[in-house]
């Protein structure tokens, strides 16, 4: 299933010792696999809800639960539950996650953030470098706008091949993620359509704002907008800010 588990234990340790340890708040963790972190996180009697999609791995969760302490074994998939139903109350994520659907994964949880106190991630670095990155920079793109607005994310450290058993082919990071990110102070009326805007915007990132926005609005009306917007007529998606792109969208409501 494209897991690669902790094994080594000084980096679960220094995973731990970096993330918020307030006794009363609750956990989910994704992709507990056979509880390599579960049981430090459930020290001092935190409530750890885990979430695990393979059988197998699940059914030795449960059976080490018991022991673990406040431990609450959820077998399934993290896209399908409600997760605000399942704890009830604010929370804290961490996870261990397969590359593959970091993305899918993240949105997710998004749907979950004013309940959400943070999200603790162990990623590949590629994808957590994509996360971090500002305007102007390379690497930013949809993920980081998109992540941006819910979460003030950071990396921790990075991660190397040989702290996981198997050893991935990439290097991994532990990823913060401190809610809320930008989407308090700019109030977008409607979320959903604000981020697949953006998703518009980064369709085809080498061509500009005018090209990409050809699908959604006539050719005059894109020019008026990006000037109304102090905009060149030349912009590109990986040069605004979040802040730019609420103004934009403002514009074409």
């Amino acid at each position: 299933m494209g897991q690669h588990f902790l094994g080594n234990l000084s980096w679960r340790k220094r995973i731990l010792e970096s993330l918020p340890r307030a006794a009363n708040e609750p956990w989910v963790e994704i992709g507990a696999g056979h509880g390599e972190m579960t049981q430090l996180l459930a020290e001092n009697g935190r409530r750890v809800i885990a979430i695990e999609a393979d059988p197998l791995l699940a059914a030795g969760l449960k059976n080490n639960a018991a022991r673990w302490g406040d431990v609450e074994v959820a077998e399934g998939d993290v896209l399908r539950p409600d997760l605000k139903k399942i704890v009830g109350r604010d929370f804290r994520v961490y996870g261990n996650l397969p590359y593959y659907i970091t993305s899918p994964i993240l949105h997710q949880l998004f749907t979950c953030a004013d309940q959400l106190a943070s999200i603790h991630i162990v990623i590949q670095q590629e994808v957590a470098e994509r996360i971090v990155a500002g305007p102007g920079r390379r690497d930013y793109g949809y993920l980081s706008a998109a992540c941006q607005f819910y979460t003030r994310p950071e990396i921790a450290f990075r991660i190397p091949p040989g702290a996981f058993r198997p050893p991935p082919r990439v290097n991994s990071a532990l990823v913060h993620m401190t809610i809320p990110g930008e989407r308090a102070a700019l109030k977008v009326a409607d979320e959903k359509q604000f981020l697949e805007f953006i998703g518009a915007c980064f369709d085809q990132k080498r061509k500009t704002l005018r090209n990409n926005l050809r699908a959604v609005m006539p050719d005059g009306r894109i020019h008026a907008v990006l000037a109304d917007c102090g905009l060149r007529s030349d912009a590109r998606a990986e040069q605004l800010s979040l802040a730019q792109f609420a103004a934009l969208f403002a514009q074409i409501r």
